[in-house]
């Protein structure tokens, strides 16, 4: 085209000349018509570009964040991402920074890097805010996250926040009421405070009639089933699991479907039913497949060590019990390590390795009253000193039966007064 067909009124071909020979810079205006004229975006005549570098950048994130959740090496999509925040941050792009930090995190909590995960949540949620109920993805992995790095309390006031949140909007949306209901349940139940845990699940079964999401269900009948096992009424946690397999079996959910027969064979251990739990941690060990998750996997071998010790397969319970604790390194998961190193000292002592038993149940202490729930680390004490009495080292029994009855009987926080450290 010349530059007289180019023209039109308000842009004459003088001004496109001049333009052309970078003598002026030409209005948004004349832009706009321009490119109308050209067939392109005002945009590209601007910059060379047909979208910004905001969506540009958009683009690159989502191309980034799709990279993770398809691919098993995720490295290049995290330095991917990594360049992508701090472009984003150099640009002023607090969005798109958000955005970036918050895929970092979920990446790295789905890695076991709760520490890493954390951060980069923390950081991404103080850079742009997300609703709880847009990204309830986000809230639920920082609050696992916070309790799986020996913060439950963290994930209580986090939930606590989420679930008030929620409830202020506009719309009632009674399934995120349900979902950060059963979270906070759950970390209160981690945390050791069941009164509380039960009064809020309260609140919440009154509107189970209005749930109609499949997913609603299972969370309020999972939260129930970890309460109800957790207070020492099995048949009503087998009751509500078993509920929630039900749901779950209609779905392609393999990963939850696994996690809930697990929880399923651990109640049926609880009531000392372990042949039919042995079945129950079979169909999980097949349902998580060959590429699980480590605090998975030691969780299940943790499990199917303590069935073998109940049914006195000594040589099974062992090689469970370490394969459990080898399944997680570093220090990322010291509560499903504690839970590994409790089943190898209840292996070594049904092998009649009373001193490999002790040490395993002394570092097992260590590791679950440091970063475990509290039910787990009172529990081990109480096992450990049982143990010690079979053993007839019955002054340290006593020791150890004492420390376990002080740390039940002692108050727990409250998750609504209690200062959030910063």
């Amino acid at each position: 085209m010349s530059q007289r067909e180019l023209a039109a009124p308000g842009v004459s071909y003088a001004y496109i000349s001049r333009i052309e020979a970078d003598a002026r810079r030409p209005s948004v205006k004349a832009l706009r018509m321009l490119a109308r004229k050209l067939g392109v975006s005002a945009d590209y005549l601007e910059t060379g570009s047909e979208i910004r570098d905001t969506d540009e950048r958009e683009l690159q994130i989502a191309d980034a964040e799709l990279e993770l959740r398809l691919v098993e090496d995720t490295a290049p999509a995290e330095a991917k991402l990594k360049r992508l925040h701090t472009d984003a941050l150099a640009a002023g792009d607090v969005v798109a920074a958000s955005r970036a930090s918050i895929a970092l995190g979920l990446a790295a909590a789905h890695r076991g890097r709760n520490n890493d995960a954390i951060e980069k949540l923390q950081s991404g949620l103080e850079l742009s805010a997300v609703s709880p109920s847009a990204r309830p993805d986000i809230y639920a992995t920082l609050g696992r996250a916070y309790a799986a790095s020996g913060r439950p309390q963290r994930a209580v006031e986090l939930f606590e926040r989420c679930r008030e949140e929620v409830s202020q909007e506009p719309h009632d949306d009674v399934a995120a009421q349900v979902r950060f209901t059963t979270y906070l349940s759950y970390a209160l139940t981690d945390l050791g405070d069941l009164g509380r845990a039960e009064d809020v699940l309260k609140e919440t079964l009154g509107k189970a009639g209005e749930v109609t999401d499949a997913y609603s269900r299972v969370r309020l009948y999972w939260s129930v089933a970890r309460l109800n096992e957790a207070q020492g009424r099995p048949a009503a946690a087998l009751d509500h699991i078993r509920r929630a397999i039900a749901l779950l079996e209609v779905t392609d959910d393999t990963l939850h479907l696994a996690r809930a027969h697990l929880l399923c064979g651990s109640i049926m251990l609880s009531q000392g039913r372990a042949e039919e739990a042995g079945k129950h941690y079979a169909l999980a060990e097949k349902l998580f497949g060959p590429n699980a998750q480590p605090e998975d996997l030691s969780a299940l071998y943790s499990d199917q060590s303590m069935q073998a010790v109940r049914v006195a397969d000594a040589e099974l319970a062992l090689r469970k019990a370490e394969a459990a604790v080898a399944a997680v390194t570093g220090d990322e998961h010291q509560h499903e390590k504690g839970r590994g190193l409790w089943a190898l000292a209840e292996a070594r002592a049904l092998g009649g390795d009373i001193d490999g038993a002790d040490n395993a149940f002394r570092e097992a202490t260590v590791l679950l009253e440091g970063r475990g729930h509290r039910r787990d680390y009172v529990d081990v004490y109480r096992s450990w000193g049982e143990f010690l009495r079979r053993a007839g080292r019955e002054e340290e029994a006593l020791e150890v039966l004492e420390r376990a009855t002080d740390l039940a009987a002692e108050p727990v926080a409250d998750a609504q007064t209690q200062q959030a450290p910063q």
